[in-house]
């Protein structure tokens, strides 16, 4: 009885890896989903040729010794895939459209006519999407320049030389139009990916810089001092935080509803009733919280980088001051930075759920929470469960963003080496949602998927 009670599982374990490896040859024989795939890896290996181009003026050895122990410049690069270290002209990536759109969610619901045309449907949403590629431009434009002065911030020296007098007017509007450019080519192709396909193609970008710094990652590790134990023990730490994430961005709280319909049959009004739920996400805010945090986290650094390299007595002190707060190598950086995930989880949740009106909608429905009445009632009362499960999606987020900090306590590695937390959740969340749409494509074929 004991063998064959562990030998079910061992059973069930082949039986889920035989029903994985059907469903990728299944996806592979439909002429559809394999053009769909190979288009995707397509685009993304023109992505990574585009990450190679260098801008023009480019001091390489300056570039490289800026990079020595920057763990600010190290956290941009694991981003953009490299493309920063060689500061190409996708050295940015798709940020600067990520950071559009995010403003663009929280202008919907201030400005009158964009939250107008958010509820028209296909053709407010279009609209709103076009005026995210037109502020996209100038982000790029100020995220670029500050990107550049960051770098020359550094060291003593400029990695590239910049200015907007002189003759110096002409080669700083180049380098911003090349990078500018660089970031609207690859929001272009994501939107191809998007729609010639499999997954979003904004999120494939970033999955696919994130991937490409992998083997640099594994193969620094080889060669440093780590020592075998410690790199097991990064392994493992990276195991379990990916067994996590997934834990979370599946975990949901299901509120049940009911919808009422009456319907005439034989002269006489019958009523229906039907069940379903409202599934609230426990990390509703997916990565955004972080992308906030850092960002805050790494401005103040900067700016008193460049004001210490050109300022002398108070100002010095006070940037000196600065810098030493947010220092990734201290642990103040660290709890601000888990503060500011917590807050902002919170508050881009409730910009999402605010958007939604899933009260009003419910109403408009015919549908309603047992127990609950519609209108008002409803809302505050999924505003009441959805703050008490962003609570655990909080907490987890900000756990995600101080793992490298923990991780640095026990294994003594340089900045290169340390846990891209914030990486590994952008790369499970983009594999959790391909793998959903293929499971989808290959459910529509009458085909098992990969998830069960």
């Amino acid at each position: 009885m004991t063998t064959r009670a562990a030998a079910a599982p061992r059973a069930q374990t082949r039986a889920s890896q035989n029903r994985l490896l059907a469903a990728l040859v299944d996806a592979f024989q439909q002429p559809d989903i394999r053009r769909k795939l190979l288009f995707t890896f397509g685009m993304l290996v023109v992505f990574r040729f585009i990450a190679h181009v260098p801008l023009p003026g480019v001091d390489r050895e300056v570039l490289d010794a800026a990079f020595e122990g920057d763990a600010v410049l190290g956290f941009l690069d694991v981003f953009s895939g490299g493309a920063l270290r060689n500061l190409s002209v996708a050295s940015l990536g798709v940020y600067p459209y990520v950071t559009a759109s995010i403003i663009m969610q929280l202008l919907i619901p201030m400005v009158p006519r964009l939250r107008a045309l958010s509820q028209e449907g296909q053709y407010g949403r279009q609209r709103i999407q076009i005026y995210t590629h037109w502020l996209c431009v100038p982000v790029s434009f100020i995220q670029g320049y500050g990107q550049i002065l960051l770098l020359n911030s550094g060291t003593g020296r400029e990695v590239i030389s910049i200015g907007f007098s002189g003759e110096e007017l002409l080669p700083t509007l180049t380098i911003l139009f090349s990078m500018t450019a660089g970031t609207m080519f690859l929001v272009w192709i994501g939107e191809l990916i998007t729609e010639n396909g499999v997954g979003n193609g904004i999120s494939i970008i970033i999955f696919g810089g994130i991937v490409a710094g992998l083997p640099g990652f594994i193969g620094q590790g080889v060669v440093s001092d780590v020592g075998f134990g410690g790199l097991f023990l990064l392994a493992v730490v990276s195991i379990a935080l990916v067994a996590l994430i997934v834990l979370f961005q599946e975990a949901q709280r299901r509120i049940p509803v009911q919808y009422a319909r009456s319907m005439f049959r034989g002269g006489r009004m019958y009523r229906q009733t039907g069940a379903t739920h409202i599934p609230l996400r426990v990390n509703s805010a997916g990565m955004i919280p972080l992308i906030f945090a850092f960002s805050i986290m790494i401005f103040p650094s900067a700016a008193a980088g460049a004001i210490a390299s050109g300022e002398s007595g108070f100002f010095q002190d006070f940037a000196d001051f600065i810098a030493d707060i947010t220092n990734p190598e201290r642990g103040l950086y660290w709890l601000l930075t888990f503060i500011l995930v917590v807050i902002f989880t919170f508050f881009y949740t409730m910009v999402i759920f605010q958007q939604q009106n899933l009260a009003d909608n419910l109403q408009r429905q015919g549908g309603f929470i047992p127990g609950i009445r519609p209108g008002r009632p409803t809302h505050e009362y999924i505003i009441r469960v959805l703050t008490r499960i962003t609570w655990a999606g909080a907490f987890f987020l900000g756990f995600v963003a101080v793992v490298p900090y923990f991780a640095s306590l026990f294994v003594d590695v340089n900045n290169s080496l340390r846990i891209s937390a914030t990486g590994m959740l952008i790369v499970v969340a983009v594999v959790l949602d391909t793998m959903k749409q293929l499971e989808s494509q290959l459910l529509m074929r009458n085909y098992e998927g990969f998830i069960r």
